[in-house]
C-alpha cells in the first residue's frame, strides 16, 4: 500500500495542512491564485507552508462570508446536502458537507434500493443527527425543492397533522423520513434554503459527488422504509 500523501494549502479558503485530497480540494476550488502542494511527511508539509504562507496577506485578508450559498459565519452551522438514486428507484446515496467555523466535514452513505426524494430527506436527517452543537443558528442548503417546500411551506406538518394524508386525499409518501426530520428540527433555530443544482456551487457539487459515490458502493444496506 503506497504511503498516504499530505496536502498543504498556502493560499486558499482556509490555508493549512489536510490529510486527504478531498479536504484540500474544497479549500482551493474557485479560489483565485490558490497555492498548494502534496508531501509524504508532515514535517515537509509544515516547512513548505511556513515558507510559502504570505502572513501579511493572510492576516489582513477578510474571510469570505456566507452570502446565500458560498461562505460561512463562525457562529452559524452551515449544512449542504444532496441525494439521489441511480434509476429512481435504484441504488441511492446522500452527500453532506458540514461547515462550522474552521471545520469542514464530509459525510455520505447509501442504500441498495431507494428513491431520489428519500435520499434528499436522508441527507438532511443524517446531517442534523451528526451535530453536536444544537444551540447555534443552522442553515441547510439543498437543491431539493421537495425538501425545502415540505418544511418551509408547512406541507409536512400538515400531512402529519392529517395522519399523513395530503389535501388531495392521497397518502403522503416517505412519511417515516418526514416524521423523523420534523422531530429533529422542532427544537432548532434552522432555515432551509433552495440552491440551484449543478450551477457552480462547489459545496452543492461536492455533495452530489459524495452521493453518487455512495450509490455506486457494493453491498449497500437495505432502506427499510422503502423495501
Amino acid at each position: 500500500m503506497p504511503p498516504k500523501k499530505i496536502y498543504a494549502v498556502a493560499k486558499g479558503i482556509k490555508p493549512g495542512i489536510y490529510n486527504s485530497w478531498d479536504e484540500a480540494k474544497i479549500q482551493i476550488d474557485g479560489f483565485s491564485g490558490a497555492l498548494f502542494k502534496s508531501f509524504m511527511s508532515m514535517s515537509e508539509a509544515e516547512d513548505w507552508l511556513k515558507e510559502n504562507s504570505d502572513k501579511k496577506i493572510l492576516r489582513n485578508k477578510k474571510e469570505p462570508h456566507l452570502t446565500g450559498t458560498d461562505s460561512h459565519k463562525s457562529n452559524e452551522i452551515i449544512i449542504y446536502t444532496d441525494g439521489g438514486s441511480l434509476g429512481n428507484p435504484g441504488p441511492g446515496g446522500y452527500g453532506i458537507v458540514l461547515i462550522y467555523g474552521d471545520t469542514i466535514k464530509e459525510i455520505n452513505g447509501g442504500f441498495r434500493l431507494t428513491t431520489n426524494n428519500r435520499m434528499e430527506l436522508m441527507g438532511a436527517i443524517v446531517a442534523l443527527k451528526t451535530l453536536k452543537k444544537r444551540d447555534r443558528k443552522i442553515t441547510v442548503y439543498t437543491d431539493s425543492s421537495y425538501v425545502v417546500n415540505g418544511i418551509t411551506k408547512g406541507w409536512a406538518k400538515g400531512w402529519r397533522k392529517n395522519n399523513w394524508i395530503k389535501s388531495d386525499k392521497q397518502k403522503a409518501v416517505n412519511s417515516d423520513l418526514w416524521g423523523e426530520l420534523l422531530d429533529l428540527i422542532e427544537p432548532l433555530d434552522i432555515n432551509f434554503i433552495w440552491v440551484k443544482g449543478h450551477a457552480g456551487n462547489k459545496y452543492n457539487e461536492r455533495c452530489d459527488e459524495l452521493a453518487v459515490s455512495a450509490a455506486k458502493e457494493k453491498d449497500l444496506p437495505v432502506d427499510k422504509g422503502y423495501e
